[in-house]
C-alpha cells in the first residue's frame, strides 16, 4: 500500500506525507491525560470516567531486586493490558491522535 502511494505521488507529482508509528510499546506509551481527554471527547458516562480515572490516579510500580528495592513510582503513562476496557481506551486515545493529525494535514 505504501509503495502504491509513492508511485502515485511520483506520477501525479504531488506531495507525499508519511507518518511512522512505532507500535512496539503502544499500550505503554499512552499518557493518562490523553485517556481522560478521550473519555470526555467521546462522551463516556461520568460514572465510567470517574472509575477509570481513579484507577489510573493510583497506578504505581516499583522494582525489587535481591539486594535493592526502589521506592514506589507514580505512573503517568501506560494502559494496563489484560483488562477488558484496555483496548477501548487505547483505540479512543489513538483516535484523538488521528483526529489531530488529520487537522494538521
Amino acid at each position: 500500500m505504501i509503495w502504491e502511494q509513492i508511485q502515485r505521488a511520483k506520477r501525479e507529482r504531488s506531495d507525499l506525507h508519511v507518518v511512522w508509528l512505532d507500535l512496539a510499546n503502544a499500550y505503554g506509551s499512552v499518557p493518562h491525560q490523553l485517556i481522560d481527554f478521550a473519555m470526555e471527547f467521546f462522551f463516556m458516562p461520568e460514572s465510567i470516567r470517574g472509575l477509570v480515572s481513579s484507577y489510573f490516579k493510583d497506578l504505581q510500580m516499583c522494582f525489587a531486586l535481591e539486594d535493592f528495592t526502589i521506592v514506589w513510582q507514580q505512573l503517568e503513562v501506560g494502559i494496563a493490558m489484560g483488562y477488558s476496557i484496555s483496548p477501548i481506551l487505547f483505540v479512543a486515545a489513538f483516535e484523538i491522535i488521528l483526529i489531530g493529525t488529520r487537522q494538521m494535514v
